[in-house]
């Protein structure tokens, strides 16, 4: 048995790594469902929104999460991962009790930002600690781990939601949530207080610079400005990254409010067509990642950048003008594939710029770059739907994704970015 003894000494297999790609998956399920399916059509059918309230009331959810990423980020470094992470459940957890005990719409604009407080901790926790265990040789394939669980609840969440939701009638759909949550506490309360891999690892001269900024005697804000000098100064980055990261989620952040409203509204699909509909792009997209990850730790990340842009932008610019349901599937299933191209090349981009010794910190300012893309993209996203119509936010989605596909071109690649 041979093959069992190497999955256990697998370091991406770890109780560790399961632990944060479970919460990934369960908290991520649970957002799918109430951000793609049941808050957009509630709104719209029972509220009488327009999109750009929807937009709006989307919005506050990632201006939620994005407020706190980068002091997550220190924290994570300083307090370790259960208490980061246990403190982002409970409040997620909250949100989805409030919001399944209020049908007013101040409380569910109130719910959601609650819902962006509670998911801050999830994604610089859970890249952090598994990129951590995974090392610089295995970034990208550990970063295409993480997209699966993320695309494997975000696309399940509005899929499997649809079997519980009736007529009207939410109540059945709100206690499967809660559930789901609960759940998510539970396996909170396993993550180790720190996880101490790669702090073994660090030259003594980086171990020095960490304890000097711990001592008490300095106040707290000189302690945290000192922290957040020291993460400057080791940075590798073109300047062109970070506005090449706040286009990639903006392209991303512009579907979010109107792809329901759009196959529901313009395509009149019913709610199984809409979940063969989300099917064909995510399942894609996961069986694609982790083989994709494995070839760009080998070949390297400018080719799959290239391919994947191309073939995203495409799809999206085509996305509205395709009326044959069998030719929307082909073209949804290739912006799956383009989007498995994607992740992984450009996650290891970001990874390959980012000091070992300040993963938290500076993980947590990169996504909350990435994360003021999906708070503008849904509020233009509402607007482009109720001034220009439906075609509008697709069409802008696909340009940002040409703009990106020629801005990748000028950024530098760091040799040790590219793992041959």
């Amino acid at each position: 048995m041979i093959w069992m003894q190497k999955w256990r000494n697998n370091r991406l297999f770890s109780p560790f790594v399961m632990e944060l790609l479970i919460i990934m998956f369960v908290v991520e399920f649970v957002k799918g469902a109430l951000l793609l399916t049941i808050l957009p059509v509630y709104m719209k059918t029972n509220l009488g929104a327009s999109a750009f309230i929807i937009g709006w009331t989307l919005a506050a959810q990632y201006i939620g999460d994005n407020v706190l990423r980068t002091p997550v980020g220190w924290i994570i470094d300083k307090l370790g991962y259960r208490v980061t992470m246990l403190t982002g459940v409970l409040l997620t957890f909250l949100s989805v009790v409030l919001m399944a005990i209020t049908s007013q719409y101040i409380w569910m604009i109130i719910g959601c930002a609650l819902l962006g407080f509670g998911t801050a901790p999830l994604w610089p926790c859970v890249i952090t600690g598994t990129t951590e265990v995974a090392g610089d040789k295995g970034k990208a394939t550990i970063m295409s781990v993480v997209y699966m669980a993320w695309l494997s609840g975000v696309g399940l969440g509005p899929v499997a939601i649809n079997f519980f939701v009736g007529s009207n009638d939410y109540g059945l759909a709100f206690k499967l949530l809660i559930g789901c949550m609960t759940v998510v506490v539970l396996v909170a309360l396993m993550l180790p207080r720190k996880q101490r891999g790669a702090d073994t690892e660090l030259p003594k001269e980086e171990h020095a610079v960490i304890q000097s900024l711990s001592q008490h005697h300095q106040p707290w804000m000189s302690r945290v400005s000192s922290y957040l000098r020291e993460v400057r100064k080791s940075m590798s980055v073109s300047p062109l990254m970070f506005p090449a990261m706040f286009a990639q989620t903006f392209a991303l952040g512009i579907l979010t409010p109107i792809l329901t409203l759009y196959a529901k509204e313009v395509l009149k699909l019913s709610s199984f067509q809409y979940s063969m509909f989300l099917i064909a792009g995510g399942a894609v997209t996961v069986i694609f990642l982790v083989p994709m990850g494995k070839m760009v730790d080998r070949m390297g990340i400018r080719p799959f950048l290239l391919i994947g842009f191309s073939l995203s932008a495409a799809a999206l610019l085509l996305f509205t003008y395709v009326k044959t349901m069998s030719v929307l599937y082909f073209v949804v299933a290739a912006l799956g594939v383009g989007y498995a191209f994607i992740i992984p090349s450009w996650n290891a981009l970001i990874a390959s710029a980012i000091p070992p010794e300040k993963r938290g910190a500076v993980w947590g300012f990169f996504l909350t770059i990435e994360g003021l893309g999906m708070i503008v993209g849904p509020i233009v996203s509402g607007k482009l739907w109720d001034v220009y119509g439906y075609h509008a936010p697709f069409l802008m989605s696909g340009f940002v994704l040409v703009g990106l596909l020629v801005l990748q071109m000028f950024i530098s690649i760091p040799k040790k970015g590219m793992v041959r």
